[in-house]
């Protein structure tokens, strides 16, 4: 259970706790199975070697979920997300290590006094090369 954070007590420029995978068939395969996207060069070094690549290849997607991961194990079960985007910039190979950062870069309240939440995310290889960039907006809730 994650501890519920507030609009109050977050800062611009606040880091949100890093979110890291290894990039493996066994996290490749649950992906694949519900989004029906078992393709060879994803499942089969074989294959992504004969379409010019080191190895398989992660799908881009499922860096969409370890943002999605990063956010809601920041914002607790009060917290909302309400847009979120990652752009593939680059590849992940199998067994990469990835982590997705994410930096607040702007608050204010709305209209019912919950607090938006401007995130800047960065999805690194073990490299440190961005490979999805992003950014996502969230809602907190106030303490008042």
């Amino acid at each position: 259970m994650v501890e519920q954070i507030y609009g109050e007590n977050v800062e611009i420029g606040q880091q949100l706790p890093v979110f890291s995978r290894k990039t493996d068939l066994m996290h490749w395969n649950r992906w694949a199975a519900i989004y029906d996207e078992f393709l060879y060069y994803h499942m089969d070094d074989e294959r992504a070697i004969e379409n010019g690549q080191p190895s398989s290849i992660g799908q881009g997607r499922i860096r969409v979920s370890y943002a999605h991961t990063l956010l809601r194990n920041w914002i607790g079960d009060e917290g909302l997300i309400l847009k979120i985007d990652v752009q593939m910039r680059g590849i992940n190979f199998k067994n990469d290590e990835i982590e997705c950062l994410g930096r607040v870069t702007a608050k204010s309240k709305d209209s019912s006094g919950s607090w938006l939440i401007q995130i800047e995310i960065d999805i690194k290889n073990q490299e440190g090369r961005t490979i999805s960039p992003g950014k996502a907006t969230v809602m907190l809730p106030s303490t008042r």
